[in-house]
């Protein structure tokens, strides 16, 4: 069914425009990456007066793709280093997929590295690649130490594949890409030792020690040492949890200084509650709430493992957040209009964007798809803010089957006067995600006016 609600008289007092923060471009992150790598292209050229013979082309090609590799995963460790101004200027979710689609490359970079090694060396030593294997993994400085990084990084990235990620709990997941940390480490100490480039240049050999030194020191300044900065400041712990519609719970969390967080409304920290069986693995959610000088609010859904044991949280529980973090926020807002499109447990960040968006009345509207009106998480609060707002609100609710498509461009365009000139925002499942981004393409609305964030690993 869908439930529409007319306009009301705007209450926009509470909203502060965010002070502003550091953001990185995604043009300018992608620019940077593409002049590292013509860097080192340019530091193999230096370094190779010329090349003659297969043997002299293989070996070359494989010094290139191991150079390649090297800065690529020291670049990969840097994305997900939970570096504010990338978090916050890239977002989380596209940092995740740069992330997925370089890790891959970096695999196909470092197999096809040692596969060429080997085979330019064979024709060198007029031997066969097995025999070369063994010598070189034996008498080599390090190279031992190479093929378990090898093995490592194309073991990280079977368990990725997106026929077997979804088959792992995410805490497995998580802790799996460690070994990603153990592999560059491995790694590392083979380029020095072997790599001629860095036997012959000290240039070349220090600004390996900067990129890599760099990205550690990244590494365990924002991923260890800030999360344990930010407990002892903020001293968070869970306050209340309520529930909400079945299987879906609230966690009210109170700590000191809250506004020092800097967090805004669309915006997820990574949670570690520090129970038993909770305190070895962060996970994202979203704040569901503005937040407050006082508390913050996060919603769940019981999706197995560490979301059911939300439920059972106590009042007094600790807790460690790494954040804020997320770019769904009013920041990227060019238009006037303001479109939000929830799917289920979607709702989270958009319910706190509904309450605090700028907007005035009439240019704010909510559509929220959910299977059944059960699964309606906040519907009397997202009913109270629309007619408190002067807001639009309507529910899709029922199987396909019964409703149909709620998200082709036919659809949308009649529940939403001007789609076009909307700035959109989506959170919701990744298939209906896909769907609502093709339909509003399709329907006219630029790809800059669309954001959406997803937390699927």
């Amino acid at each position: 069914m869908t439930t529409t609600l007319p306009d009301a008289a705007v209450n926009t007092g509470h909203v502060q425009a965010p002070r502003r923060r550091v953001r990185a471009r995604p043009e300018a992150v992608l620019a940077l990456i593409a002049a590292g790598a013509v860097a080192v292209v340019g530091m193999w050229w230096a370094n190779t007066p010329g090349v003659a013979g297969p043997d002299d082309w293989l070996t070359n090609a494989g010094r290139v793709t191991g150079l390649l590799a090297g800065y690529a995963i020291a670049v990969l460790l840097a994305l997900m280093a939970r570096v504010p101004a990338l978090e916050r200027g890239v977002g989380s979710d596209r940092l995740a997929r740069w992330h997925s689609t370089g890790g891959r490359y970096v695999v196909g970079l470092a197999v096809a590295h040692t596969l060429l090694t080997i085979w330019g060396y064979a024709l060198t030593d007029r031997t066969d690649v097995v025999s070369e294997t063994v010598t070189l993994n034996l008498t080599y400085p390090d190279v031992l130490k190479a093929t378990v990084a090898l093995l490592l990084l194309v073991g990280v990235g079977v368990v990725s594949a997106r026929r077997i990620r979804p088959k792992l709990r995410y805490e497995t997941w998580f802790h799996l890409h460690f070994y990603t940390y153990l592999a560059a480490w491995l790694a590392f100490g083979h380029q020095l030792a072997t790599g001629a480039e860095f036997a012959v240049a000290p240039l070349a050999r220090t600004s390996w020690y900067v990129l890599y030194l760099g990205v550690a020191a990244l590494i365990v300044w924002y991923r260890f040492l800030t999360p344990l900065r930010l407990a002892v400041r903020h001293r968070l712990r869970v306050s209340r949890v309520v529930p909400e519609t079945p299987g879906v719970v609230s966690v009210y969390v109170t700590g000191r200084r809250l506004d020092r967080l800097r967090a805004e409304p669309g915006q997820f920290f990574r949670w570690r509650f520090l129970t038993r069986d909770l305190w070895w693995s962060p996970n994202p959610y979203s704040l569901s709430a503005p937040p407050g000088t006082g508390e913050l609010r996060i919603t769940v859904k019981d999706l197995g493992d560490q979301s059911r044991s939300l439920t059972r949280l106590r009042p007094g529980t600790r807790v460690v957040a790494e954040g804020p973090y997320g770019a769904l926020t009013v920041r990227a807002r060019r238009a006037r209009k303001v479109l939000l499109v929830a799917g289920g447990v979607g709702i989270t960040p958009l319910r706190a964007l509904f309450e605090s968006a700028p907007a005035a009345p009439g240019d704010l509207t909510l559509l929220y798809r959910a299977r059944s009106t059960d699964d309606l998480v906040f519907r009397r609060e997202l009913e109270e803010i629309a007619a408190a707002r002067g807001a639009t609100l309507h529910y899709c609710v029922g199987a396909r089957t019964a409703v149909g498509d709620p998200f082709t461009p036919a659809a949308l365009t009649g529940l939403v006067a001007d789609l076009p000139g909307h700035e959109v925002y989506v959170c919701g499942p990744a298939e209906m995600t896909r769907a609502v981004i093709t339909a509003l393409r399709a329907a006219g609305v630029p790809h800059r006016r669309i954001h959406h964030e997803s937390f699927e690993f």
